[in-house]
Order: structure tokens, then sequence, then C-alpha cells
């Protein structure tokens, strides 16, 4: 069973991450999942997206056992040899491993690509199946069941219910922009859609951002939200005004059994930019780092183009309309490292 979390009101924290002079710890919203007053989710939620655009969201419906056992998982997997993680690397379709510095999210700030590893878990597409003809579909990349005896199996869990989460907030989001609750849960958008699984860790480095080294540069994500499920340890810091200089950074408190959600490139031009998606990175404190984020995006194919609630004659839409597809892959290809380096290293 997932404990009761209390209030849907602010969330507060205070601290500092070890290795790192004190910083403000941003304030953000808690948008409660069990609360049955809706109109109190929606003005939270607002209020969260046209500030921040970052809350938390508790009693999620996620049982403690189950987060528990994924991030006891997603360490497994990681303390593996790096032989064994290499015998999974990720693929063409944004399947399985990611080692240290595969990801570069911020080239005019970064002397090199992100101190992190991850693993990607996608859609399950059978490779017969016409769908896998496109990017970012097809059969996922397992480990070995005999190196990690169930590991499939709680992901597939964990996936499909984090899928639910998802949809629950985008209803709470379609009321917030003045949308019939159901608006996202079309197929092309949360129906079917191409939500990613990555597992992270970022190993015990100190970042120093005067010398371009990050846990994770600074970044907007791609899609509709992301669900990030962490650890206790400090490292994720946002930016409410990426056009500020200098900007300002402000960490986000880890909330046990909470999900801190963001708003991702999609929603923004959704909304018109009513909605932020916001700048934020990690920094590494010395401290092993473990976290889980869950990529939610629309379709391949999904047409994102300006909300009807969004736009008038005063304020036309700011952005032509995009195919989803186009948009995420060229947003991999910009920050992934070509495999072929990998090819040429194995070789």
């Amino acid at each position: 069973m997932q404990k009761k979390q209390s209030g849907t009101g602010t969330g507060t924290g205070t601290g500092t991450a070890t290795g790192t002079a004190t910083k403000e710890v941003s304030s953000l919203n808690r948008i409660d999942l069990s609360s049955p007053d809706i109109h109190q989710s929606v003005s939270l939620l607002k209020q969260a997206c046209l500030d921040c655009g970052f809350f938390y969201v508790i009693n999620h419906g996620i049982s403690e056992e189950l987060m528990e056992e994924v991030f006891e998982q997603n360490k497994k997997f990681f303390e593996l040899p790096l032989s064994d993680k290499m015998k999974v690397l990720r693929n063409e379709k944004h399947r399985g491993y990611t080692p240290l510095f595969d990801e570069l999210l911020d080239p005019d700030n970064q002397v090199h690509g992100d101190y992190k590893e991850g693993y990607y878990i996608g859609v399950e597409v059978p490779e017969d199946d016409p769908k896998a003809e496109k990017p970012f579909y097809g059969p996922n990349v397992w480990p070995s069941d005999d190196i990690l005896p169930g590991w499939r199996h709680t992901m597939e869990k964990y996936y499909l219910e984090a899928l639910e989460v998802a949809r629950a907030i985008g209803r709470i989001i379609a009321l917030a922009l003045d949308l019939e609750a159901d608006f996202f849960d079309k197929p092309e958008i949360l129906g079917q859609p191409l939500a990613l699984l990555r597992l992270l860790k970022y190993p015990g480095q100190i970042s120093d951002p005067s010398n371009g080294l990050y846990g994770a540069g600074a970044h907007t994500d791609y899609g509709l939200i992301t669900l990030l499920a962490t650890d206790d340890v400090y490292g994720l810091q946002i930016c409410k005004d990426k056009y500020a200089q200098p900007r300002v950074w402000e960490f986000i408190a880890p909330l046990k059994g909470a999900f801190i959600v963001n708003l991702g490139d999609m929603l923004e031009r959704w909304s018109n930019c009513l909605f932020k998606s916001t700048l934020h990175r990690v920094l590494g404190n010395g401290q092993e780092r473990y976290s889980i984020a869950y990529f939610v995006e629309p379709s391949y194919d999904c047409l994102v183009e300006c909300l009807p609630t969004c736009k008038s004659e005063k304020n036309p839409p700011k952005f032509p309309p995009v195919i989803y597809g186009d948009y995420l892959g060229q947003r991999y290809k910009d920050t992934h490292i070509d495999l072929n380096v990998y090819n040429k290293l194995q070789s």
C-alpha cells in the first residue's frame, strides 16, 4: 500500500547539497491525486504551471512496495560490471543502456557529456508489427533473467502504473487549460503515447559549473510531462527564468513517495507559452544519486498545434504546428552520441 501523504498546498524545504554552497530550495505546490476537491487540484496545478512548470504529485496510487522494488532493481543493474551493461547498449530505437557521457544536453556550457548512466525502456512493440518500422517503436532490450531475475517484470509493471498516473495528471492539466477533462486521453496523445522510462544513476562526482562539469546539463524536456521519482539526495535544480542573466538556480527538495512533475516543450507549444517548459539541470555533490524519469510523450504522428483555448486575435500562435516524432527525433540526434562511436570502440 502507498502511505497517504498529507497536504495539497505548498511543499517547502530547506537544506543544502553536500559539497556546494548553500542554495535556495524552491517551494513547489503539492497535487494530491486522492483529493476529492478537483477545483483545488486544478487551481494548485495551474498556479504551478504558470509560475515554474514544476510541482509534486502525492498519493498517486503506486504502492510504496513497488516504488522501493523499482529503485532496488535500478541499483542492481547499475552495479553490474560494465561488460554486462554494454551487452544491452542503447540501440537505434533508444532502448537499453547509456554509458557515462552518452548524452550532451548543454554543449555551450559543458566540456563533455553528462556524468550519468541511464537505461531506456519504451513501448513494447514486436519486430513484426508495422509500428516497429517507425523510430522509437520496437521491442525493448532486457538484461538476462539469469543475471537480474524479475527485473523485466518489475520495470514493465512500473511502466504501466506510471502511465495511469500520467493520465490522471493529464486530466487536471486539461481542466486547467479550459479543455474537456479527457482532451489528452485521445489515442494520439495519452491514449497510445510514446512514453519512455529512463533509469538513472549519477556516480559520486562533484559537479563544477564554472568548469563545465555537470551531472546533467541545463535542458528542457521534450514531450508533455515528466514524472520523476528520486532518492533523498539533492541534485536537481530549476531556473524559472531561462532568459535572466545571470541565471538563478534553485534546488528541488526530494519528497519521499512523491513524483516531481515538470512540463515539457510540447505542453508549452500546446498552451502557446501560457504554461512553462522549465530549464533544469543536475549537479553532483559527491554522493551517488539514483532517479527514475518517466517521459510522457505524445505518439510519434501526433500533430502538436496551439490549443483553441490558448489563442486569440491579440494572442496568435507563437509556434507553427509540428509532428511530434520529427521534433523528438531531432532532439535525440542532437544530444546523444552517434552509435557508430561505440561500434568502433568495440571492433
